[in-house]
């Protein structure tokens, strides 16, 4: 069954002017399934997986926040790279491949029984980056944004970056990723200084709040934005 997208990747699908990579893309988004000796997985929905466990927007609804940011970051390096140094780069590779480079991370996160995120017995054998690139292949995907999505984890992954629409997803990745893992890593500081606990799946926007409060208003900020966290998260319960 197909699921339906997130009104906010929906409307990035939308950017990818090249109509037959437009609905290849959001078809993988709304049926984003691996196939195994015989048996299918299918995870979570986009818009509520996370997109890591620990080190990065790992939280309900972490992947939908990676994917719109990192695309916030790749453009304005495409703006750059065709404003300022005159060169060219295919828009649509990039839009298409900052929304797959993580599209299979819901298969690999569950939630545990006490509701922290655990890895899927998927992920005990293929990581994110191997299936994509393997489905994208299978699924018959222009082979630059294979390339994409198969070098988006540079020097870690299988591949360096070889084009300048990989190394552009690359960066936007990394930035992204490496921005949101120090931003929580210091609200869960800052919190567990004032208030001797800590926030379970502290959410970004969450995080930020907190910081901006102990810059307006020292430690006692940290407590009251705590305090109005914890008293937000209750209603919603």
């Amino acid at each position: 069954m197909k699921k339906l997208l997130n009104s906010k990747v929906r409307k990035l699908a939308d950017k990818i002017r090249d109509r037959n990579l437009r609905l290849k893309v959001v078809e993988l988004l709304q049926n984003p399934t691996f196939q195994a000796d015989g048996k299918t997985y299918l995870g979570s929905r986009f818009d509520v997986s996370p997109a890591g466990l620990s080190h990065h927007h790992s939280y309900t609804g972490g992947l939908i926040d990676h994917v719109l940011a990192t695309a916030n970051i790749a453009l304005a390096l495409c703006d750059s790279t065709e404003k300022i140094y005159h060169g060219k780069v295919n828009r649509d590779i990039v839009i298409a491949g900052v929304l797959l480079h993580d599209v299979f991370k819901p298969l690999m996160y569950s939630l545990g029984d006490t509701g922290n995120y655990v890895s899927t017995n998927l992920a005990d054998r293929l990581d994110h980056l191997s299936i994509a690139t393997a489905e994208l292949a299978r699924r018959g995907f222009p082979l630059d944004l294979v390339h994409v999505v198969s070098a988006h984890h540079g020097e870690y992954g299988p591949i360096r970056p070889r084009t300048v629409e990989a190394l552009i997803c690359y960066l936007a990745d990394l930035t992204d990723s490496r921005f949101d893992g120090e931003v929580l890593s210091a609200a869960t500081y800052l919190v567990r200084k004032a208030a001797g606990t800590e926030l379970r799946g502290l959410t970004s926007k969450e995080a930020l709040e907190i910081i901006h409060a102990k810059t307006i208003d020292g430690w006692s900020g940290v407590t009251k934005t705590f305090e109005k966290i914890s008293r937000e998260r209750l209603h919603k319960n």
